[in-house]
C-alpha cells in the first residue's frame, strides 16, 4: 500500500510522456487518455484518503504513509508523505482535474497545441508539491507546476492572455528566486531541507542562528504569499485567472490553495509548540496578510461586473479567509478553514466552468460582454433611467408564468448555487465552513467566548465579505438572467454540463456528509498542532532491505 503514495505523481507524468509521443494529429486519443488518467488519479487519491483514516493500516487511526523513492532514509533521501492534510488536497485536486479534463474535451483543448500534456504536467507538479516532505523537492514540483501553467495560461492566444501571462511569469520567477534564497539560507544554518528534520533542528538552534532561520523563513513565506494571492502581492491574480480559458481557470483555483497549504504545512512543522523561542514565529504578519487580502478582495468583487473577474476576486476572498484563519493558530478554526477550503475551491472551479457557458450564451461566443466593452448597461436607457418594459416580450406580453427552457434553468440554478456557496449562505457547505470557523473562534479560549481585537476583525470581515460578494453576484445574476431578452436558447453539450453538475454535486455532498468531513478536518488540525507523529513517521521510515540471494542464484554467480 505505501507504493500508492507515488501513483498521483507517476500517472500524470507517464500520461504526459505518452501524449507527447502521439503528436498533435491524435487529439481524440489524447483527450481520452486525459480523462482516463484523471479518473485513475482520482481513484488513487480517494484510496489514499481512505487509507490514512483507516484503523487497520498498521499505525492506528490516522496512519501516515511514508514512501522513500530512492530507498534512502530521511533526511538524506527524497521523501513522499501521505497524511490527512496532503491526501485531502490530492483528492481535491483529483476531483477538479477530472472535471476540467472532461470539460476541455468539448472545445477548449482544440484552441491550441499540447493542452492535455500541459494539464497532466500541471497535475504532476500539484500532487508532488502536496505529497513531498522535502523543501528542495517542493521547489522542483513548484517549478514543474509553474512551467506547465505558463503554457496553459497562454492557451488560446490573444492579446489579453499574453499581457496577463507576462505579468504572471514575472511574479512567479521572482517568487521562485526568493524560494531558492530562503531554502539556501535554511540549509546553510540547519544542514537539512527535510521538513520533519527542520522542525527538530530549529528547536535545538543556538541563539545566534535563530535570527538567520527567521529571516530565511520570512523570505520563503514571501514567495508562498505571492502564490497564495496575499495582498499586496496579488495584483497579477485576477487579470491572469480571468484571461485563462475556463478549464484552466478551474484548475488554477488550486494554485492559490497550494500556497495556503505550504504556509500551513511549514508554519506548523517549523514553529510548533516544541520549537523553543521560535514558537508561532510570524503569526501577526500571517494574520495581517490574510485580513488585508480579505478586505481588499471584498471591495474588489463589489467593484467589478465582469463574470470572470468575479471568479478571480472570489479566489482572493477564499485565500484571505484561509490565511487569516491559519494565522489565528487555533485548531478548531483550522478545522473549519479546511472544510471551507474544500467547499470554496470546488465552488470557484464550478463557477469558472459555468462562466464560459453563460458568456457563450449571452454574447454569441464572445468572452467579453458587448455592454462591458461599450461601458453601458443593457437594462438602462441612454439617460441612465430604467427601462419600463424589461418584463415584456416583443409583443408587449407579460413574461410571468412562462416555462423556463431547460438550458436556461440549468444555468440559472447553477449560478444561484454557486452564489450561495461563494458567499457562505445557508444551507450549503460554504455556510458550514464559515460557521465552523466562527464557532471555533468563539470557543477557542477554553469555551469562554472571549476573543481579541484580531479575532473580532476577522469575524466582521468574514461576514462583511460574504455580504459584499452576495451584492456583486446578485447584481450580475440579475443582469444576465433577468434584464436581457432571451433571444436564443443556450446550447449545452453534455461534456460541459456534467463537470459543472459534478462539482456542484460534490459541494452538496459536503453539506450532506458534513459530520464525517468535519471529523476528518478536526483530526487533521490536531495533527498539525502537534506534528510529533508527522516527524516520527518521516524520520523512522525504514529502507526496504535488498533481496537475499538464494542458493541457486549464488551457484550461478559462482559458475560465472
Amino acid at each position: 500500500m505505501p507504493h500508492l503514495v507515488a501513483v498521483p505523481i507517476l500517472v500524470p507524468m507517464l500520461t504526459a510522456a505518452l501524449m507527447l509521443l502521439l503528436g498533435e494529429n491524435r487529439r481524440r486519443a489524447k483527450s481520452a487518455l486525459s480523462v482516463v488518467s484523471g479518473l485513475v488519479g482520482l481513484l488513487a487519491a480517494l484510496a489514499l484518503l481512505r487509507w490514512v483514516n483507516a484503523p487497520d493500516t498498521g499505525g492506528g487511526p490516522g496512519s501516515i504513509g511514508v514512501y522513500l523513492p530512492g530507498n534512502w532514509r530521511a533526511p538524506f533521501g527524497i521523501v513522499l508523505v501521505a497524511d490527512r492534510l496532503s491526501t485531502m488536497m490530492v483528492a481535491l485536486t483529483g476531483v477538479i482535474a477530472f472535471a476540467a479534463s472532461i470539460y476541455s474535451t468539448s472545445r477548449w483543448d482544440r484552441a491550441g497545441v499540447h493542452f492535455h500534456p500541459l494539464l497532466q504536467l500541471q497535475l504532476m507538479g500539484l500532487n508532488g508539491a502536496f505529497l513531498t516532505g522535502d523543501l528542495f523537492n517542493l521547489f522542483v514540483f513548484f517549478e514543474v507546476m509553474l512551467a506547465a501553467s505558463y503554457g496553459l495560461l497562454l492557451h488560446g492566444s490573444g492579446r489579453l492572455r499574453v499581457q496577463a501571462g507576462l505579468h504572471y511569469i514575472a511574479i512567479n520567477l521572482a517568487a521562485s528566486s526568493l524560494f531558492l534564497i530562503g531554502a539556501a539560507i535554511l540549509y546553510g544554518v540547519t544542514g537539512t531541507l527535510n521538513m520533519a528534520d527542520l522542525g527538530m533542528r530549529i528547536a535545538e538552534l543556538a541563539p545566534g542562528d535563530r535570527g538567520l532561520v527567521h529571516a530565511a523563513t520570512a523570505i520563503l513565506f514571501t514567495a508562498f504569499f505571492a502564490k497564495a494571492g496575499a495582498w499586496p502581492l496579488n495584483f497579477w491574480l485576477v487579470p491572469a485567472y480571468s484571461s485563462a480559458v475556463s478549464p484552466v481557470g478551474a484548475v488554477f483555483a488550486l494554485l492559490t490553495k497550494l500556497g495556503v497549504y505550504t504556509v500551513l504545512r511549514l508554519w506548523t512543522v517549523l514553529f510548533a509548540p516544541d520549537t523553543g523561542a521560535s514558537v508561532a514565529f510570524g503569526q501577526p504578519v500571517l494574520v495581517g496578510a490574510g485580513i488585508a487580502t480579505l478586505f481588499v478582495a471584498a471591495f474588489g468583487i463589489l467593484g467589478t461586473q465582469r463574470l470572470s473577474n468575479l471568479a478571480g476576486f472570489s479566489v482572493l476572498i477564499s485565500a484571505g479567509t484561509l490565511l487569516a484563519a491559519v494565522g489565528l493558530g487555533q485548531p478548531a478554526v483550522w478545522a473549519g478553514a479546511l472544510f471551507y477550503l474544500l467547499s470554496s475551491t470546488l465552488a470557484v472551479s464550478a463557477f469558472f466552468l459555468l462562466i464560459d457557458m453563460i458568456e457563450r450564451w449571452r454574447n454569441a461566443g464572445m468572452s467579453v460582454a458587448p455592454h462591458e466593452a461599450a461601458g453601458t448597461a443593457p437594462f438602462l436607457a441612454e439617460d441612465l433611467s430604467a427601462l419600463s418594459d424589461v418584463n415584456l416580450d416583443d409583443d408587449a406580453q407579460a413574461l410571468y408564468g412562462r416555462a423556463i427552457p431547460a438550458g436556461v434553468a440549468f444555468l440559472g440554478l447553477s449560478f444561484m448555487i454557486c452564489t450561495l456557496l461563494l458567499t457562505g449562505l445557508p444551507p450549503l457547505s460554504g455556510f458550514v465552513g464559515k460557521f465552523a470557523m466562527l464557532s471555533g473562534l468563539m470557543n477557542g479560549s477554553g469555551g469562554s467566548g472571549v476573543i481579541g481585537t484580531t479575532g473580532w476583525t476577522f469575524l466582521v470581515l468574514l461576514i462583511a465579505s460574504g455580504f459584499l460578494a452576495l451584492i456583486a453576484l446578485s447584481r450580475t445574476g440579475i443582469r444576465h438572467f433577468w434584464t436581457q431578452p432571451h433571444g436564443n436558447l443556450p446550447s449545452l453539450p453534455a461534456l460541459e454540463v456534467l463537470p459543472v453538475a459534478g462539482l456542484i454535486a460534490a459541494c452538496i455532498a459536503l453539506t450532506v456528509w458534513a459530520e464525517p468531513v468535519m471529523r476528518h478536518a478536526l483530526a487533521t488540525a490536531e495533527g498539525l498542532r502537534a506534528p510529533t507523529a508527522y516527524r516520527a513517521a518521516v524520520m523512522e521510515a525504514r529502507q526496504v532491505p535488498n533481496p537475499v540471494p538464494t542458493a541457486k542464484a549464488e551457484g550461478k554467480a559462482g559458475a560465472q
